[in-house]
């Protein structure tokens, strides 16, 4: 059975650029998003988020009426959740997004319809729905209960784009696909089909949250390491940047790089799940969060270390974004320190640089200590250049506009 409409439940970072190729391989998409500001954008034919090419995609498809947004979900042949999994205290994974969108699309759902959730979530998220429907709709067959022959198929499909590169990403990257049966698998390949081209593997549900989750701690812990290389380095005096290109020349050695912590939704965010469902198994797991997560702390030391020695002078902050050359704030590290800083430090001026930002998060803008310039402005106004975030700009400064400052540099761009 072929699919007539689809239904993107979360038109955030991942569901916005998802439903545009939909709609773009002549699809008709419904966008439903509880924000009236990214609905009425969308349907005007703008984006909310920076991703290359995405303006131009979304303009158009809306323009030809494949895309079309609302505030709740309309009626379609499968609906796919992307809506965030944040944490609660206590690192416990909050799913109340993923149940309240999972509710809204209860009483659309028809015989033949497919669910498929896109969120990170831990695993036996998607059996849940998979139940939770089936409460709301006792009426309808669901694939925890007939494995055979289901009325609703639902499977768990993660997102696996690097932001800056999603709508390559989404259609060139593999995708696992997860079905709470194997019937529902099929069902749910034959849909990312439509536009991915790179190979679908089939597993089961579990095993595909497991997979997401898996992909995200690894890079968490190996993060970690180069972090904790970065402190013992510090303590010896050796430049850390150098170590690891000389010790990558290794041909089984591949050290990534580290920095002031890490942050986005996903690897910040993800390996909290494993380690709340396997508190007692996921010891390297937690002990790589932990060390990551005390990254910022360590740079904020440093800072005010140094502010103390040169009687609180201006500082100028290079990024504030999570990760290089784009807007997503999400778990950034950097915003964290920068926050940090100014709240703690009124005699002291901050000067941000942030070039994918036009004006600063509600966070730092009720700050009367901080402003968001450009790198001039900053460099000629403050001692002391903290690098954050690697942005392509910060590389073409001159060392001559950098002679008379104090650097701190968690990312290896001035000082490597």
């Amino acid at each position: 059975m072929h699919f007539r409409q689809i239904c993107l439940v979360g038109l955030g970072y991942i569901g916005l650029p998802t439903a545009a190729v939909f709609a773009s391989r002549g699809i008709n998409v419904i966008g439903a998003d509880i924000n009236s500001k990214v609905v009425e954008a969308v349907n005007c034919g703008k984006v909310h988020i920076i991703e290359p090419g995405l303006d131009l995609l979304v303009k158009e498809v809306v323009a030809s009426r494949k895309l079309t947004a609302y505030l709740t979900p309309q009626e379609a042949d499968a609906y796919v959740i992307a809506v965030p999994t944040p944490f609660v205290e206590g690192h416990e994974p909050d799913l109340s997004y993923v149940f309240e969108a999972s509710k809204s699309i209860a009483p659309l759902l028809k015989k033949g319809d497919l669910v498929v959730l896109e969120s990170t979530s831990p695993v036996g998220t998607t059996e849940q729905i998979s139940k939770l429907l089936s409460e709301i709709r006792p009426d309808l067959s669901f694939p925890h209960a007939d494995q055979h022959n289901p009325d609703i198929n639902v499977a768990y499909c993660p997102e696996r784009i690097l932001p800056g590169k999603a709508l390559k990403e989404l259609v060139e990257n593999d995708r696992i696909i997860g079905g709470v049966s194997p019937a529902c698998s099929k069902r749910a390949t034959e849909l990312y089909k439509i536009f991915v081209q790179a190979e679908c593997l089939l597993t089961q549900a579990k095993t595909a949250e497991m997979a997401k989750l898996t992909e995200n701690a690894f890079r968490d812990v190996n993060i970690a390491f180069a972090n904790e290389l970065s402190h013992i380095c510090e303590k010896l005096q050796i430049n850390v940047w150098e170590l690891i290109k000389l010790a990558n020349h290794h041909p089984r050695v591949n050290i990534l790089r580290p920095g002031p912590g890490v942050g986005g939704h996903c690897i910040a965010v993800d390996p909290w799940f494993l380690v709340w469902t396997c508190p007692e198994e996921a010891k390297m797991i937690r002990l790589a969060r932990e060390i990551n997560d005390s990254k910022p702390q360590h740079v904020i030391h440093k800072i005010e270390t140094l502010s103390q020695q040169l009687n609180d002078p201006s500082i100028a902050c290079f990024g504030l974004s999570f990760k290089p050359d784009i807007d997503d704030l999400r778990e950034s590290p950097a915003l964290e320190i920068v926050k940090h800083l100014a709240q703690n430090n009124q005699k002291q001026q901050f000067f941000v640089v942030e070039p994918n930002i036009s004006e600063l998060p509600k966070d730092l803008k009720n700050l009367s200590n901080i402003q968001l310039t450009s790198t001039q402005q900053a460099l000629e106004k403050a001692k002391v250049a903290l690098m954050l975030v690697n942005h392509k700009e910060f590389y073409e400064i001159p060392a001559s506009q950098l002679k008379d400052h104090h650097i701190v540099d968690t990312q290896g761009v001035w000082v490597a």
